[in-house]
């Protein structure tokens, strides 16, 4: 992979950029890429806007990105459309409903091509995320190809999911019940200028207060009037399932850590060595950390090799 297109990119060349995502979306250098590119200590969060077809997931975006740039902050978009079943290729080109003026350095769209079975989403997209969080966007916005109730997927690549859901949806409600209404975030029942938009509201609230166990907002939008965009855009911002994917994250790192530093001990433990049995003493008193444990560790292992 050129150095010098990994260098462009981090002097914010837009080019270099669509280079590196195109190479991604091919799955080329995908491992060197990624790790080629440092995320900010804070990376741009990533909002993930899915639903049935024709729910008006790309208007509701477009509406996004005019109030986050309004805000000063910066957007990337990656929009999954289906893949054209005769050039492999983006089939709806959704991004025409996202307006963005070529001179905005502050936005960027990409449609992405996305084959049946992939939960929605186009190949890769994880690491195409990450390209955005490093270019960096303040924003990252995934689009999903109209979902069901199997196409989850998304919520492992996003730290909030929004559900669009429309009037006269109907006994819809109950198959998407099942699948990806549970995992969703904030739940939005879109085009809220069109009639029967209170009623689909009132259902929603009252099937998730039958089916789960945490609280989702459930809000009323429309992108054709604006109604609800500032609304939705401050619930998503104040949704905790960021910080609680970043607590788990760390728990979790912190329990393997834990669990490789006791079977290291345990195995040191068997050699009855006196400078291992004083090292766990410490670290078991809590007088030394996990990371300067490791280290002290692996020092003593190379030492006997």
């Amino acid at each position: 992979m050129p150095e010098r297109l990994l260098e462009q990119f981090r002097q914010h060349d837009r080019r270099a950029l669509a280079r590196l995502l195109s190479m991604v979306a091919r799955g080329k250098n995908i491992a060197a890429i990624q790790s080629a590119l440092a995320l900010p200590e804070h990376p741009g969060v990533v909002v993930a806007v899915t639903g049935s077809a024709g729910v008006g997931k790309s208007s509701l975006i477009g509406r996004l990105i005019e109030l986050l740039r309004a805000r000063g902050q910066s957007v990337g978009v990656l929009a999954s459309d289906p893949e054209s079943p005769l050039s492999g290729g983006a089939l709806l080109g959704d991004r025409f409903r996202m307006p963005a003026r070529a001179d905005d350095e502050g936005v960027f769209i990409r449609s992405l091509a996305a084959k049946p079975g992939h939960g929605a989403v186009a190949e890769h997209v994880d690491a195409m995320i990450r390209i955005l969080q490093a270019f960096p966007f303040d924003v990252v916005l995934l689009e999903t190809v109209g979902a069901g109730q199997g196409d989850t997927a998304v919520r492992d690549l996003a730290d909030v999911v929004v559900l669009l859901l429309q009037p006269e949806t109907g006994d819809d409600l109950q198959w998407e019940k099942a699948g990806i209404l549970e995992v969703a975030d904030v739940l939005v029942v879109h085009k809220a200028d069109l009639p029967q938009a209170e009623q689909v509201e009132s259902q929603v609230r009252a099937m998730m207060a039958l089916g789960t166990t945490r609280p989702v907002p459930v809000l009323r939008v429309s992108s054709k009037t604006g109604q609800g965009i500032e609304e939705l855009w401050d619930t998503v911002a104040d949704c905790p399932r960021r910080r609680d994917r970043q607590a788990l994250h760390a728990n979790q790192l912190l329990t393997l850590a834990q669990m490789s530093l006791g079977l290291w001990f345990e195995e040191a433990d068997a050699q009855h060595d006196a400078r291992f049995q004083e090292l766990l003493t410490r670290w078991q008193q809590g007088t030394l950390g996990h990371k300067e444990a490791v280290t002290e560790l692996l020092q003593l292992f190379v030492r006997d090799q």
